[in-house]
């Protein structure tokens, strides 16, 4: 009982601190999700044994060109590109069952695209020329902690079938087809607040960001399993670290960066 109170008092605390940066302002959103970034990159960095803080460095020097400077679309989509290209990489070495040796440089790239690009991909969704799409955002946190609430709460009470035992033992198909579910009457909800996108795009990103985010969170599993930890860090009590927390929307985040401008071209 003392861990859930505490799992959701931490829950709700993070919660709120998201949703006053988005509320309060741009500037304030964008501080945040760099902090975020920072904290994500310090604990996979642990994670895989990266020395020095170079990637640090890296990290802040691109996300302060993509978020202040650059405004053109050509840097973004080879970005995008990049991002997406390491990410797909990836999934080979969630599902091999082989041992993966990572050489340095590799884990500068995973650390730099898969974490980096990630936040900032997270960070330029609700960016559209000058406007900054509360409502938008907000919808995309809340399709996450929809799938992610739906499906521990389905996989608790109907989950039989395992999803993938070898990395995420309690995760089942049953709680992943929940969470989708929920997922998309949110989405279907969402349309009604956020009329930039269609009920029929809104559903199409909640699918997008589901899948993906799930992917995300099996890797960051993938990762710790391979170091022999649990949890990324201990900076959130009852939910482990940042990277923890952020997993799914971090993985997910350059997928549906790529789909909102796919409808916008074709809208």
């Amino acid at each position: 009982m003392r861990e859930f109170l505490r799992r959701a008092l931490t829950g709700i605390v993070y919660v709120i601190l998201l949703l006053s940066a988005v509320l309060l302002s741009s500037d304030a959103f964008d501080f945040l999700f760099m902090v975020f970034g920072l904290a994500c990159l310090y604990e996979f960095k642990r994670l895989v044994h990266i020395k020095g803080y170079y990637i640090f460095i890296a990290y802040l020097a691109l996300w302060w060109a993509f978020i202040y400077l650059i405004q053109d679309k050509t840097p973004i989509n080879i970005l995008l590109l990049l991002t997406i290209t390491v990410n797909l990489a990836l999934l080979p070495y969630l599902f091999t069952k082989r041992e993966w040796r990572l050489s340095n440089l590799q884990k500068y790239i995973i650390a730099l695209f898969y974490i980096g690009g990630g936040c900032i991909f997270l960070t330029m969704i609700p960016y559209n020329e000058n406007d900054f799409a509360k409502i938008l955002i907000m919808g995309i946190f809340i399709l996450i902690w929809v799938n992610d609430s739906f499906a521990y709460l389905v996989g608790k009470t109907l989950g039989r079938t395992k999803l993938y035992e070898a990395i995420s033992p309690k995760k089942t198909i049953e709680g992943t087809l929940g969470g989708l579910i929920f997922a998309l009457l949110a989405a279907y909800i969402m349309a009604h607040y956020e009329t930039r996108l269609s009920t029929v795009e809104w559903m199409i990103l909640a699918a997008v960001i589901v899948i993906s985010g799930s992917l995300g969170d099996l890797l960051e599993s993938k990762f710790k399993r391979v170091a022999g930890v649990k949890d990324s860090g201990a900076i959130l009590p009852g939910h482990g670290g940042m990277l923890d927390r952020l997993d799914s929307l971090i993985y997910a985040a350059p997928f549906a960066y790529l789909t909102l401008n796919i409808f916008s071209y074709v809208s």
